[in-house]
This record gives C-alpha cells, structure tokens and sequence, in this order.
C-alpha cells in the first residue's frame, strides 16, 4: 500500500486538516535506515498489482502493511467501475471507507500505494488522504499503471498533504484491466520489480 523522532511522511496527506509545518516541496536530509520511525504501507489494489509492489515494500523496511478497503465496494464490471470513478472524479464524490486506522498519529512515514485511474488519483486514496491528519510526517507514494505513467497522481498527493514532507514516489506498469490483463507481478517480471524497488527505496534513503 509499514517511526521516527523525525518528520513523519505518510504517502497519503489531508486537505483540510493538513500534514505537517514543513512545505512537501523540502526534501528532508534524512536517513531513514536506522529505523527509529514507524512505518505504516497503505495501499489499493483491485488487480493485485499495487499490492505486489506493497509487498515488496514491506519485505525491505518492514512496518505495517493495510490495504485500502471500501464500505462500498466498486463493480466487478471493468467499465462499470470506469463509469462510477469518472463520476466521482467529476463531483468530487470520497468514496467512505472500510480500512480504519486507529493509530496514525503512531506512524511517522506513510507509504500511499495506488494504481492510475484515469490518469487521476483513485478517490479510495483521496478518501484516505483527507480523512487521515498527516502534517509532520514523511508521505512516500508509489504507483502501478496500464503503461500511461502517473498521470496527475504524485501532484494530487502533494496537494492533499501540504503539511508533510513528500519524497520522490515509484511508479511501475503493471496489468491491463481494459485489455483483461490483471496480474503480471509474477516470474521475471516480479524480479525486475523487486530490483527497481530497491534502486528507489535506496535513493530515497529508507533502505541502505
């Protein structure tokens, strides 16, 4: 989608409350493997492959796994579930959610785990990002897609948490819902993954 004297960073910030004095514009000096702070992974996955990449997360810093989880789940339908998230988008619709964290103010680095959704942020992760308070803390996003890239994703997250600091994200193409391929975190392709996952987590100092 998993504790610091430092900053925290969560990969999903809130609007209207804020994450943290501190612009996320402001990359932190800070080396995060030495593993005093708390680590929370949040992530949405409808096709497993944003979980995989999660995963792989988990297995390299540890901290506490969650996946996002809807009162109201979306369609199985592929393009009914396209249509429901087009009109959230346009409304402005949070979707409520099922996932609770009762102890967020524990955590000093997030990690938000998220797909492309028509080339936005799923409303699940906004939903996340608004009704968590997530000022101080360290927010790292990461992404899987179709193959269009990010899209608008990484600039809403840093928007939704302009309190916290907002590391470079990671973003990796996966499945292909509309073309009926849905997992492909698997064989050589996970360990290509598991590779550029360990490249970025060491760049931006949360492994060594």
């Amino acid at each position: 989608t998993n504790s610091m004297t430092k900053p925290l960073t969560v990969f999903f910030g809130l609007i209207s409350l804020g994450c943290s004095s501190q612009p996320n514009d402001t990359k932190p000096n800070v080396d995060f493997t030495d593993r005093s702070e708390k680590i929370l992974i949040v992530y949405l996955s409808r096709t497993n492959n944003t979980k995989a990449i999660a995963e792989i997360i988990h297995k390299n810093v540890g901290g506490t796994l969650v996946s996002l989880e809807l009162k109201d789940p979306y369609p199985e339908n592929y393009k009914a579930t396209v249509d429901q998230v087009a009109k959230e988008n346009e409304t402005g619709f949070l979707p409520p959610l099922k996932t609770t964290i009762d102890n967020i103010q524990e955590y000093d680095v997030v990690f938000a785990g998220f797909p492309t959704w028509g080339m936005q942020l799923p409303p699940p992760m906004k939903s996340f990002l608004r009704q968590y308070d997530l000022r101080g803390k360290t927010v790292v996003p990461f992404n899987t897609n179709g193959g269009y890239g990010i899209g608008s994703t990484f600039d809403t997250v840093k928007e939704l948490c302009p309190n916290s600091i907002v590391l470079d994200g990671f973003s990796i193409k996966g499945g292909v819902e509309r073309d009926g391929i849905l997992f492909v975190m698997e064989g050589e392709k996970e360990k290509e993954a598991q590779l550029e996952v360990k490249k970025w987590l060491r760049k931006i100092k949360m492994v060594k």
